[in-house]
């Protein structure tokens, strides 16, 4: 098998960069920057574990005892396990599944990767409220979260239950949500984040772990990073005169007291109320390090290092999801499950300075103050917390400043989350965008334009009367004819946050330009890293020779998620423009972005990254090696078999059709693999069992316009003129930016004598592009044919 040391070390050859340059580099790389977190150390910092931190923080412990991130994982055992394990049952489906105990184990019977209902002990506790789940241990060292939660909230909130995760969805084994599935393989999904010091230790040869940890829940070092040296400090410090817990210190071992990390200095972290705006500022500026530390794990992101040190920049380890369908609206509230960070970027509170421990208290992690007291910390409650402000009963529930500014949604069946992106309700926007509101969560009988007309009528200079890139990132997800100007406008705005513009770039792709450039250039040289991240998304694939020597500055970034994002938009581009010096970096930076993909070499999602890369640098062996390595981890995995039939049809191959076939038959409702399918049966000239392929993929995805578009010009070809014509119409309404399906429209109608339309299609195809000289003559050519 073409193993990942193989691959890497063929990657390194191919790339120009010896394995002993490369070894140097790296081992430059991590001497910076352990000298740079720990001047004066001798050697790495290791793990203790919490209960070495107990004795000298008595009260940070007693506090952290009772907190969720103490119970995030934990052996079970009668006094962690709260489910009924007393006979109790559960009927999901046809599946029924029983809970037991026997003795000191607890055991479920439920039904099994064979789809047989087999005993399984429970090994860990998952999580304390408002659920709780249970991991069972698996073959190859894999643990698998149950599919059955225990609901612990009281028995009054309807509480005090067994539950299915999925209630509407009749799971079973080999579907990746079926509680054996991939997708609920706690070594991936869940490890990092609930426990401390965890190391995934995956074998991809054997397809198998060895995960390990220092402490099996979110202990001191998880946020404060490795302790040995802390310890050395403070025994080097005993004694009367030793500083207290705040107290600033410099040792032999670093000005953190040998803490890899600290939270924000009190001296630091002082605001004072600004008595006109009613608001308090910070005195100082923050150092944001707190965020860095929490973010990892209250976030939706994809790691790009392997065991990424504590505290370290959030875009050195993680790329950060941004604003995407299905994860947040088009206005930046959250949909999917996103947790805290992508929303909390969004916030005027983030960009204040306001730090998470600012609302809560870190090793309890409960809040700092109980209903409008905790705003009040900041918020004049004389100017704020009254009724001329919320316009409700003073003291009611619609009176909480968080129902308002952080509304809840529900995950996991019974676990409301509130919003953190701290935002004032926007009604308007549910009429603009479709967006929710925080007003229809206690007026669910009344209209949003009902609730807009009052917002308006009580704030009448309101956030309702200024833009929102909100509007911006709807134009560009839906097709708007505007879409490109909208997106460029929010690109190069530094007042919006650096979240909304960097989802601009990796949605300006899909309308890009010449008219965009400006704004990529721009982006590339943005201070914030996020948006430098998102910028190379922007480009088209491979990037015109133009746009190559202006990216590779990335190469050199300070930011590993940038490097990576530059070294993927050049992969398989013309790189006679990079001078020596930056062909090297590309080098470099294109080992990071493999080492990013096989951070996660036990999902196959990550080889068919990889597969798609070799794509681009056309080495269709190494793709087949990555395809079929996605594939061997999962071989329902029909994305790796779209892929390997369209690599098996580029080199010449008569596999493809069975490949499809293949993946119709587990993923019969994808439109992906019914689309595929229907593109090589018209390539075969097989249309009559071609077009009900690809009718059937546009009626399995009415919303994707290459479909409609594909779909469109097949009922074309076998005379049915006017249906093809219906459909392009119908899907220039929804995507009037679309050039592929007005250049259809435009080929149809001129070709069916109706000059007027085709004009009029080809005058919207020009203001798309003002630049494209072709167009242009298209209009002049259609002018001249109509004045005849």
């Amino acid at each position: 098998m073409y193993g990942a040391s193989a691959a890497r070390r063929s990657i390194r050859a191919r790339a120009g960069l010896t394995a002993l340059a490369a070894g140097f580099a790296l081992a430059t790389l991590a001497f910076g920057f352990f000298a740079r977190a720990e001047p004066q150390a001798e050697a790495p910092a290791h793990f203790v574990g919490a209960s070495a931190c107990a004795s000298c923080h008595a009260a940070e412990t007693e506090r952290w005892k009772v907190s969720h991130h103490a119970q995030a994982m934990r052996n079970a055992t009668p006094s962690t396990v709260l489910g009924d394990f007393n006979g109790a049952r559960l009927e999901h489906f046809g599946v029924v599944t029983h809970f037991s105990r026997a003795g000191e184990k607890f055991i479920v019977h439920t039904d099994g990767p064979d789809s047989v209902a087999h005993d399984y002990d429970i090994a860990y506790t998952f999580g304390v409220f408002p659920l709780q789940q249970y991991l069972i241990a698996f073959p190859g060292g894999r643990y698998q979260a149950l599919g059955v939660a225990w609901d612990s909230r009281p028995k009054a909130q309807g509480g005090q239950r067994w539950l299915h995760l999925y209630p509407d969805q009749a799971l079973r084994a080999g579907d990746p949500l079926h509680w054996t599935g991939r997708d609920q393989t706690w070594n991936y999904q869940c490890a990092a984040c609930h426990s401390t010091d965890l190391r995934k230790n995956y074998d991809l040869a054997a397809n198998a772990y060895s995960t390990a940890w220092s402490d099996v829940n979110v202990g001191c070092e998880a946020c404060h990073g490795p302790g040995s040296r802390h310890i050395a400090w403070a025994k080097e410090h005993a004694g009367p005169s030793a500083p207290s817990e705040g107290a600033p210190a410099e040792s032999a071992v670093g000005p953190r007291m040998g803490l890899t990390t600290r939270l924000e200095d009190a001296a630091l972290d002082q605001w004072r109320m600004n008595s006109t705006t009613g608001i308090a500022q910070r005195v100082a500026p923050a150092t944001g390090r707190e965020l860095e530390i929490c973010a990892p794990c209250h976030s939706r992101r994809k790691p790009i290092a392997k065991d990424p040190s504590v505290g370290a920049a959030v875009l050195d380890g993680y790329l950060p999801a941004l604003l995407e369908p299905g994860l947040y609206h088009a206005d930046g509230q959250i949909d999917g499950e996103v947790f805290e960070y992508g929303s909390f970027l969004q916030s005027r509170m983030h960009h204040a300075g306001v730090a998470c421990s600012n609302c809560h208290e870190p090793h309890g992690a409960k809040l700092r103050a109980e209903g409008n007291a905790l705003c009040a910390q900041c918020h004049l409650p004389a100017k704020f917390d009254v009724e001329a402000h919320h316009h409700h009963a003073p003291g009611s529930a619609s009176a909480q400043c968080v129902n308002c500014h952080m509304p809840t949604k529900t995950y996991m069946e019974v676990d409301a989350r509130r919003d953190h992106s701290l935002r004032v309700p926007r009604p308007d926007l549910t009429l603009t965008l479709g967006a929710p509101n925080a007003c229809a969560k206690c007026h669910a009988d009344k209209p949003a334009d009902w609730a807009a007309r009052a917002v308006a009528a009580w704030f009448p200079a309101g956030r309702q009367t200024r833009p929102h890139y909100g509007e911006a990132l709807a134009a560009g997800r839906s097709g708007a004819a505007d879409a490109e100007q909208r997106l460029i406008e929010l690109v190069v705005d530094r007042d919006q946050p650096a979240i909304a513009r960097a989802s601009a770039l990796a949605l300006l792709s899909l309308y890009a330009t010449s008219a965009s450039e400006s704004a990529i250039k721009t982006a590339i040289a943005d201070p914030d890293p996020l948006v430098r991240s998102a910028a190379p998304r922007a480009l088209p694939s491979p990037p015109p020779a133009t746009l190559v020597q202006v990216v590779a500055p990335l190469l050199g970034d300070s930011f590993r998620a940038v490097r990576i994002e530059a070294a993927r938009a050049l992969a398989g581009a013309d790189h006679n423009a990079l001078t020596p010096e930056q062909e090297s970096a590309y080098a470099k930076a294109y080992l990071e972005l493999y080492d990013s993909e096989m951070v996660d070499a036990d999902r196959p999602e990550a080889h068919l990254n990889l597969g798609l890369l070799e794509i681009r640098l056309r080495h269709p062996a190494e793709a087949e090696e990555q395809y079929s390595t996605a594939l061997r981890l999962d071989p329902n995995f029909t994305p790796a078999l779209i892929n390997l039939a369209d690599l098996d049809r580029m080199r010449g191959r008569n596999e493809s059709l069975d490949l499809l076939r293949k993946a119709m038959a587990l993923d019969p409702r994808s439109a992906d693999v019914r689309h595929s399918l229907g593109l090589a049966l018209v390539r075969q000239r097989n249309y009559a069992d071609a077009l009900p392929q690809l009718r059937e993929a546009h009626e399995l995805a009415p919303d994707n316009a290459r479909y409609a578009y594909v779909y469109a010009v097949a009922l074309h070809s076998i005379g049915a003129r006017d249906q093809a014509m219906t459909l392009l119409a119908e899907t220039h309404l929804k995507r009037p930016a679309d050039r592929n399906v007005l250049l259809a429209l435009i080929s149809m109608a001129r070709e069916s004598g109706d000059v007027a339309t085709a004009l009029a299609h080809a005058r919207e195809l020009a203001a798309l592009d003002p630049t494209e000289a072709q167009y242009r003559d298209l209009v002049r050519a259609l002018e001249s044919r109509k004045a005849q």
